[in-house]
């Protein structure tokens, strides 16, 4: 055996106990949990300008209130055109009408800012890469990349967006779609390195035809079904600032839900233009807690905080959802607040460091 080969042995050797190492910190944060009233499941530290808190003010904001968050920036920059703004800098995709392009650099930036931490800190929080175009086929090569560039570092990939209300037709180039094979490329890859994949895609587009059947519903369950081996956590029940829930709603999430072929498939209620359909009446504060009832394994609180300035406004969407925590009985309200992101994230975080183990060698491996 040659000294390279001697040498990669040796640390291929070092990466078991190093990852036990790891993995035992998992259920110290998963009893501590219980102290807190949630954990975040959809968390942006930056802004479309790629502008937010440092990530110990989200520690500090976290506090004794939130046990554990994902960390993610956005993927898309919000470009400032003189000629469309002139002095007036856009830091929001509805500020301009300048295009939006993928910043990959956002991941090394949330990366490094996590390495910065302690084990005790960074065992709080679940890093997610986010700065890849899904349209490209080469966006796998990118998410393999960073794996390897930062071992021990990331837990899954998104939020990533395929077909969001005003956002896809600011982005240059080829349309995102459900049906492309460089999203399946994404997946596939996803369920191989046990990476958690948090996807936003609207159930219908902007302003539907009254009556109108939901336009992406039928393609998004079929990509969830293409998956079956991919933990896929579908952002805001398909929901947005404009995307009303339809009619029949409910019945379109339950029967997922109720489908055994789809039982990798996850529904966040992050937003506060999501929150504002489920406590904008008592029977649809009660829709929801009865759907998360019968299937309480299923659900997860996030904020969508997007570089929030302060604790108020950190809170502000788990406070909107006041109504709903009180309609919920207590087990499935844990469930919903705290347990299903343990649950997710753990086996997130074992299925990746055991993937990095097994692909990733050198000093860095931890």
């Amino acid at each position: 055996m040659n000294r390279v080969s001697s040498q990669r042995a040796r640390r291929r050797l070092l990466a078991g106990p190093l990852l036990a190492l790891l993995f035992s910190c998992v259920p110290l944060a998963c009893a501590q949990s219980e102290n807190y009233e949630f954990n975040d499941s959809h968390f942006h530290l930056t802004n479309n300008i790629q502008e937010g808190p440092t990530i110990r003010d989200l520690l500090s904001m976290m506090g004794n209130k939130v046990g554990r968050s994902t960390v993610f920036g956005v993927p898309l920059q919000q470009e400032w055109l003189y000629g469309v703004d002139g002095d007036r800098a856009p830091t929001y995709y509805l500020h301009s009408d300048a295009p939006l392009y993928y910043y990959s650099f956002t991941d090394a930036w949330i990366a490094m800012a996590y390495k910065s931490l302690s084990k005790e800190q960074q065992s709080r929080l679940d890093p997610m890469i986010t700065g890849f175009n899904p349209a490209d086929m080469y966006a796998v090569d990118h998410i393999r990349r960073v794996l390897q560039t930062f071992p021990g570092v990331f837990t899954g990939i998104g939020e990533f967006t395929i077909h969001k209300e005003f956002v896809s037709a600011k982005i240059p180039g080829a349309v995102a779609s459900l049906t492309d094979p460089a999203l399946d490329r994404i997946l596939d890859f996803a369920a191989e390195s046990g990476l958690v994949v948090i996807l936003h895609n609207d159930i219908d587009i902007p302003f539907a035809k009254e009556g109108s059947g939901p336009a992406y519903f039928n393609q998004v369950q079929a990509l969830f079904k293409r998956h079956p081996k991919t933990t896929i956590i579908w952002a805001h029940m398909g929901l947005g600032r404009t995307i009303r829930p339809p009619a029949n709603h409910a019945a379109m999430i339950e029967a997922i839900l109720r489908d055994p072929a789809l039982s990798n498939l996850y529904v966040d209620i992050s937003w506060d233009e999501v929150a504002k359909y489920f406590v904008a009446s008592p029977d649809a504060t009660k829709s929801l807690a009865g759907l998360m009832q019968r299937h309480p394994d299923r659900f997860l609180f996030g904020t969508d905080g997007a570089a929030p300035t302060d604790l108020a406004r950190y809170l502000k969407v788990f406070q909107q959802y006041e109504p709903l925590w009180k309609s919920l009985d207590p087990e499935t309200s844990r469930k919903v607040r705290l347990q299903n992101y343990e649950r997710i994230f753990n086996e997130g975080r074992r299925k990746v460091r055991q993937w990095e183990s097994a692909h990733v060698s050198g000093p860095d491996l931890k």
